[in-house]
């Protein structure tokens, strides 16, 4: 259905360091800038792009929003959390752990503010 999520940054290479590091405890190649100066994400088919707000206006965070984040185990959910409280996120809710169905889940806000969840898939 979606063909990426785009958020807002004011401070790029924060922004950088911060995915840079959680993505590649997912596996996730770094990110590459584009000629119009986003930071741009490929990972499984899914694509983040991450920008200055082209309103020149701050970026701010969605209220009640949260960007899911696929991880293909708990250790590498895990090793998510580490890296982006490592790189300037903020561990929020519970602490990683286990779904009654059986997915296994961990919180962050990044460095803007916006809400992240890695996530493995529930259990069938």
């Amino acid at each position: 259905m979606f063909t990426h999520v785009m958020i807002g940054s004011n401070d790029l290479e924060r922004a950088r360091a911060f995915y840079d590091a959680t993505f590649a405890a997912l596996g996730a190649e770094p990110g590459e800038m584009d000629a119009r100066g986003r930071l741009i994400y490929s990972h499984e088919g899914g694509r983040l792009m991450v920008t200055k707000p082209i309103d020149g206006k701050p970026a701010t965070a969605a209220n009640g929003g949260t960007i899911g984040i696929a991880a293909a185990s708990r250790d590498h959910v895990l090793a998510w959390h580490r890296a982006g409280t490592e790189h300037g996120g903020t561990a929020i809710e519970s602490p990683p752990a286990e779904r009654p169905n059986g997915a296994f889940v961990a919180y962050l806000r990044e460095p803007d503010g916006n809400k992240l969840t890695a996530r493995t898939r529930p259990a069938t």
